[in-house]
């Protein structure tokens, strides 16, 4: 759910939407020739299977914590970005393990008794916190959860609200032995599944740290900031979201990660080819655009759990000047919530600020 520079343009979103749309359309003669066949086919045409592999719960020389009911991956090439990457594999390992019929992959490290657990945004994955991990793992045990349906997690939840991905993350946490004290950082989309979550289930949250997201409920609604951005009114038409993008991922995710940030790259090729791979698989594409059509509900959950303020302690980081508005929102649910930004920084905090990320992280969740 970026919110970015050019929502101070305030832009008709319906001449930029038919504007996306004629981009798209004209593009997709040209996909096959400059993306290759690679960026444009589900990642299971292309990516090596898990059977091929060693099971990451029994990874030889990794010092991560073991897998809990660990099961065969269903999402071919989940390691495609780190299966060569010898220090991730051996400080984390992935983890499959399924809750109410939904296969959830996280990303567990660490040792330490200060539980960390990261909620990735839109539209990327748990590999958004990638370059932050390893700075986290002194005195703390770090969980990255691909959300339900996102990433990696194979299955649909009956809902995309984010109080209904919340139950699914806190049952995931709980059956992997973090039932309490729980520290959460969350990006984008992840801020209102951790806050659903905390907001449910209160032993198992001991503080948010959350970034750069309009939390709907009482007093900010959906109808204020619907007009802000255009992609908020393309990715709630179903199936047109689904059906220009589908065969275009790369296209899309290049094309849009700038215009929520004020550099032209912000998000590096790496991270893009591996969102590229994850949002090519059709399920995880449709439930990146359901995050969105469920806003609605999500205003009015939002409202009724705001009823109990939380007395956790509360951080928002966010980009250039959006912080007197969003952190506004965040006291509605938390009056003693602070919160900052960071100059000169677009949407994509962890890949264009991630030094200054860290140091108000670890200012608000010491390690020790």
């Amino acid at each position: 759910m970026p919110t970015g520079p050019s929502a101070l343009r305030r832009p008709s979103r319906h001449r930029l939407l038919l504007l996306l749309t004629a981009v798209l359309l004209s593009t997709a003669s040209l996909v096959g020739a400059t993306l290759g066949a690679s960026a444009t086919v589900p990642a299971r045409a292309t990516a090596p299977t898990s059977a091929s592999h060693t099971p990451t719960s029994q990874a030889p020389g990794s010092q991560a914590p073991a897998c809990v009911d660990p099961e065969k991956p269903l999402s071919p090439g989940y390691d495609a970005a780190t299966k060569r990457d010898t220090a991730f594999n051996k400080n984390f390992r992935h983890c499959f393990t399924t809750v109410n019929g939904v296969q959830m992959h996280y990303v567990i490290g660490g040792h330490g008794p200060r539980t960390t657990a990261l909620l990735h945004g839109w539209p990327e994955s748990w590999y958004e916190f990638r370059g932050i991990m390893p700075s986290l793992l002194p005195g703390r045990t770090v969980i990255a959860v691909d959300l339900p349906g996102l990433g990696d997690s194979t299955g649909n939840p009956p809902s995309y609200t984010k109080q209904t991905l919340a139950t699914y993350t806190h049952l995931l946490l709980d059956k992997i032995g973090h039932r309490q004290g729980v520290r959460f950082i969350a990006h984008d989309f992840g801020v209102g599944v951790a806050y659903a979550l905390a907001a449910q289930y209160r032993q198992q949250a001991a503080g948010l740290f959350l970034m750069d997201f309009p939390l709907v409920g009482k007093n900010l609604k959906f109808s204020d900031i619907q007009p802000l951005e255009w992609h908020f009114s393309f990715n709630l038409q179903q199936p047109l979201a689904e059906d220009l993008v589908t065969g275009r991922v790369k296209t899309f995710l290049t094309y849009f990660y700038p215009t929520q940030s004020h550099t032209p790259r912000p998000v590096p090729d790496n991270e893009i080819a591996e969102y590229t791979r994850v949002y090519s698989r059709p399920q995880v594409l449709h439930a990146g655009f359901e995050l969105y059509r469920t806003w609605t509900q999500d205003q009015a959950d939002n409202t009724r759990l705001q009823a109990t303020p939380l007395t956790i302690p509360v951080r928002l980081l966010t980009q250039d000047g959006f912080a007197p508005l969003l952190l506004s929102a965040v006291q509605d649910t938390a009056p003693a919530a602070t919160g900052t930004d960071i100059p000169g920084a677009g949407h994509w905090l962890l890949s264009e600020a991630p030094r200054q990320v860290l140091s108000e992280v670890n200012a608000f969740y010491p390690a020790h």
